[in-house]
């Protein structure tokens, strides 16, 4: 892949004048999370889009539909947050599950309604919409980057491309930007950019596609007793 589309190197470090539930926090805006900083200018313009673009963006959309289930591996970086490991799984439509690696103390859970943020070590649990989180359209089924979706560049190299985009009605939730192989297209990484600019780094590795994942995967500790107590 070439130099400028590669996820930047990074070793793993400690996370310096951070909690490491202050760096997850951080952290969560690259999957799930939305950051809310008022924008520093206003968001990038719709790119125009050539009739070739509009053919790459529907291969990405159908190689994305076609994921119905994912588990694998995550590396996520930002420059606050510092290196930081965990497991994905994902199983549209809407279910999504971060796990970190301790010693974060952060659970990320989407159930196709609702985006939860559950701190371990606090039992402590809070709530989104799912629609108003930046990679909300990733867990559509199917996936469309064009409805409800504004495309602000595409961009390719020699056996990669890289796409960019934010949700139309909300930009505030992030910019997104998708990094993937071409011929054939894998997707490798992803980057959120809050609106003060901040940048989330997410690399994908031990990728399964198409299994199994159990409904258990998709609620957190508290849902859990939660829905034990409504029985």
């Amino acid at each position: 892949m070439p130099a400028h589309l590669k996820f930047p190197a990074a070793s793993r470090r400690t996370l310096l004048g951070w909690t490491m539930r202050g760096a997850a926090v951080l952290a969560l805006s690259s999957f799930a999370w939305p950051l809310r900083p008022a924008l520093a200018a206003a968001p990038p313009p719709a790119a125009q889009l050539t009739e070739q673009d509009l053919q790459d963006v529907h291969r990405i959309e159908a190689y994305l539909t076609g994921i119905k289930s994912l588990k694998a591996r995550f590396q996520q970086f930002s420059q606050n947050g510092g290196l930081i490991y965990g497991n994905i799984y994902l199983r549209r439509p809407g279910r999504l599950r971060i796990e970190y690696d301790p010693p974060v103390p952060v659970l990320i859970v989407a159930d196709g309604t609702w985006a939860s943020f559950y701190d371990t070590e606090l039992d402590q649990l809070n709530q989104a919409p799912l629609g108003s989180t930046p990679a909300w359209f990733l867990l559509r089924d199917p996936v469309s980057l064009t409805d409800g979706v504004t495309i602000t560049s595409l961009r390719r190299a020699p056996g990669a491309m890289q796409i960019e985009m934010y949700q139309t009605r909300d930009p505030d939730a992030g910019l997104v930007r998708l990094i993937m192989t071409d011929d054939p297209i894998e997707l490798r990484q992803w980057y959120i950019v809050d609106g003060s600019g901040k940048e989330v780094h997410v690399g994908l590795d031990k990728v399964e596609i198409g299994i199994p994942l159990s409904n258990n995967l998709f609620v957190t500790p508290t849902m859990r007793r939660n829905m034990g107590r409504n029985k």
